[in-house]
């Protein structure tokens, strides 16, 4: 890959594009030069595990993230043991796939519950145990905080400073966070949430997404592409490498829209926007 590119550090989240089977994701990413891939479970599981990691290694591309683990805050004994063992497994399916990072989207309140202190003690409780194996397979848990409309169904940590107070309590080599400018990008803490982080280490990956409004009904798939809505991503990107982060960029989009149209197409788009806005 030419070092004119401006892809150098791109790496296209399996999602953005989830329209694309697993061989011709990878054969687009072969083609436009893009170097690196963040993938989902679910996907991955549907092509096969040693499969999908067979077919990147060969292509030469660096899996960035697995997506993902969480899910934490259940109440009832016998769904914490099933959430501790499925992450486990997906701790597990990161290092088969050779990635040093498990995204965790840790999980809203339980049905009926209001106590969002207790549910972010449960995510520790979690981690202590999970935080130790992940370490042991190479891999490190990245604390995703979302965007506080999530709280109540999706997760419970919704700022950078919240999902930091998590993961400072264990070491930097099993858990730190990722930061994502969808979910961030309206809190003014967070520029000095992110030098925290980085003073730490615990910037375990740094992911792309615009927000545009109006916000489509369930908002989950609000996710524009980078430069269509209200973020600055070059400014975003100057907060992490102030930082001292210096590894992959991954776009993530959840959009009915985009998902709609050729995801070629959509590949090709995404790695040209991201020259323009975060090259």
């Amino acid at each position: 890959m030419s070092a004119s590119t401006g892809l150098e550090r791109f790496s296209i989240n399996q999602m953005t594009v989830k329209q694309l089977s697993m061989p011709d994701l990878v054969a687009g990413c072969v083609e436009l030069g893009i170097p690196g891939v963040g993938l989902w479970r679910e996907p991955v599981a549907e092509f096969g595990l040693e499969a999908t990691a067979k077919l990147v290694r060969d292509a030469g591309l660096t899996v960035t993230t697995l997506c993902r683990g969480g899910f934490f805050t259940a109440i009832d004994p016998a769904e914490r043991a099933t959430a501790l063992a499925d992450n486990r497994k997906a701790i597990d399916e990161a290092a088969t796939l050779g990635t040093d990072t498990l995204v965790l989207v840790s999980g809203g309140l339980p049905q009926g519950s209001k106590d969002l202190h207790g549910a972010r003690e449960r995510i520790a409780d979690a981690l202590s145990e999970l935080g130790p194996y992940a370490a042991s397979n190479g891999v490190r848990l990245a604390i995703e905080p979302l965007h506080p409309m999530f709280a109540s169904d999706r997760c419970v940590v919704s700022t950078l400073s919240q999902a930091l107070d998590i993961a400072e309590r264990f070491p930097a080599d099993q858990v730190g966070v990722t930061v994502d400018t969808y979910h961030i990008w309206w809190d003014d803490t967070a520029p000095a949430a992110i030098a925290r982080a980085g003073a730490g280490g615990r910037i375990h990956t740094f992911q792309l997404a615009d927000w545009i409004t109006p916000l489509p009904a369930g908002v989950l798939t609000g996710r524009g592409q980078i430069g269509d809505g209200a973020i600055d991503m070059r400014e975003w990107k100057g907060y992490v490498e102030a930082a001292g982060y210096t590894g992959p960029i991954e776009v993530e989009l959840f959009n009915d829209e985009l998902w709609a149209g050729d995801g070629r197409a959509l590949l090709a788009q995404t790695a040209q926007r991201f020259v323009e806005h975060a090259g």
